[in-house]
């Protein structure tokens, strides 16, 4: 199969219309949650600017393990609760972190990283992992990305159902 990257255009609510198309097709007939992470972080990294890590943790029952990512080597585990990541699993809340140096127990994988978000995702109840951004630009991502990316994150957790 192949795939080509779609410049995404219009305001940014219409490219993540777009972004949320690309990895629908990207991740159709696909229930391998690695082939899917893999795919949708190079689908993330290389669509969106001013992102310099995109990637997967997920949940082992215990706590947070790297799983496919784009972007320099990374942490590899995370316990729940500590970190951008580590909140979000534990609270099962998106993490929008406009300054990760003013993040409390912030994990610095990445000394470029100046901004992050962090979205949970949850299938059937249970705690799956979370997808992590970050960038180099202060206040980078806002609203308008958490609601494209906790998007993006639905698509990979409806995959899973496919089993």
């Amino acid at each position: 199969m192949s795939f080509d990257l779609v410049p995404l255009t219009g305001d940014r609510a219409d490219r993540y219309r777009q972004l949320c198309e690309q990895a629908a097709a990207l991740v159709a007939g696909e229930s391998d949650r690695i082939a899917n992470a893999a795919n949708l972080s190079a689908l993330l990294y290389h669509s969106l600017p001013e992102v310099n890590w995109a990637g997967f943790y997920f949940h082992d029952g215990h706590e947070l393990v790297v799983g496919p990512f784009q972007g320099k080597p990374a942490c590899v585990r995370i316990p729940l609760g500590k970190g951008v990541c580590g909140t979000a699993a534990g609270t099962r809340r998106t993490q929008l972190v406009p300054d990760v140096h003013a993040f409390p127990g912030h994990i610095a994988c990445d000394g470029d990283t100046r901004s992050e978000i962090v979205i949970p995702m949850v299938a059937a109840g249970d705690l799956v992992g979370v997808l992590d951004l970050d960038s180099p630009k202060p206040a980078r991502f806002d609203e308008t990305d958490r609601r494209g990316l906790e998007s993006v994150a639905e698509i990979f957790v409806r995959t899973l159902a496919q089993h």
